[in-house]
């Protein structure tokens, strides 16, 4: 992905989904061709010339300060995620390790390990990296959503699984919100990580098999899915609303914990109560999934 393409597509998105009024402000200058602010109403609000931000959005201003991004950030009403990612789009990190090298994840430390069986009779819970690839998972996380120790290493990704396993459309009951909003967690890694090439295998792959993706992946929408709920319609145990909660790894930077619990005292509690007593009875775990897809 070339990283002035996609600055350029991220600020006309941003700018396309505000109005003057919107904006705080009233410009006049005859009928309107798009929705949305046009350049020079940007430039205004961002106190810079209708020049200058024109060459931002075409990606041929690759000095911009960071005065200017905050101002333009500002104007445009973008979010603190949407603001990170305006930065990693305009100032993108010198070239780092080969393609090859980035591509390895590091192994989950065997206490990371020990949290997640800790947790086993009362929260799912699975580590992830950027690209959504499981490196580790609980029992009962594999309970809840699918064993992707058992899968084929290539299938071992949490958004390969919402976006393309027949059982993650039965799984998840507002299946349309969940999937999108996957798609904008890659989104928002793509622009952290752009020369991640199975990154942009995985979103290419995902755009060939559901068509729904190449849509709201041209929206721009960035996310972190660090938290939120998830309304789930399981196969042994029924319906239950569960909040997720993304935990950074600071040790590991790329890493990240996700942990569902139930309100205490619901019924929702109660119901993953009893999936965690009848996984607890379904046999001998899964060996532990520690490296992410070697494909």
């Amino acid at each position: 992905m070339e990283q002035n393409c996609e600055l350029g597509d991220f600020l006309r998105s941003r700018r396309g989904r505000l109005r003057p009024e919107d904006a705080g402000t009233a410009f006049s200058g005859g009928v309107r061709r798009v929705p949305g602010l046009r350049r020079e109403e940007v430039a205004h609000l961002a106190g810079v010339s209708t020049d200058y931000y024109a060459r931002l959005e075409q990606g041929r201003h690759p000095h911009v300060s960071e005065t200017v991004l905050e101002a333009v950030a500002r104007a445009l009403r973008l979010d603190d995620t949407e603001r990170g990612y305006l930065f990693e789009l305009a100032r993108p990190k010198s070239p780092g390790p080969s393609r090859r090298a980035a591509a390895r994840a590091p192994r989950v430390r065997p206490a990371v390990h020990q949290m997640l069986d800790a947790l086993d009779s009362v929260s799912p819970a699975l580590v992830l990296n950027h690209r959504t690839d499981i490196l580790a998972v609980n029992h009962l996380a594999k309970a809840l959503i699918t064993d992707f120790d058992a899968l084929p290493h290539h299938d071992r990704n949490f958004a390969r699984f919402v976006l393309l396993h027949p059982a993650a459309r039965d799984l998840f009951r507002d299946w349309d919100r969940v999937a999108e909003e996957f798609v904008s967690h890659l989104r928002l890694a793509a622009g952290r990580h752009p020369d991640d090439r199975l990154l942009s295998e995985l979103v290419r792959e995902l755009a060939a098999e559901v068509p729904q993706v190449t849509t709201w992946w041209a929206v721009h929408r960035v996310d972190q899915c660090a938290h939120g709920t998830r309304r789930l319609d399981h196969s042994l145990v029924g319906e239950l609303t569960l909040s997720y909660e993304t935990l950074a790894l600071p040790a590991e930077p790329d890493l990240s914990i996700c942990l569902y619990t139930a309100e205490p005292g619901s019924a929702s509690e109660e119901t993953l109560r009893i999936l965690a007593s009848r996984s607890a009875l379904m046999g001998v775990r899964a060996p532990r999934s520690s490296e992410a897809p070697s494909s």
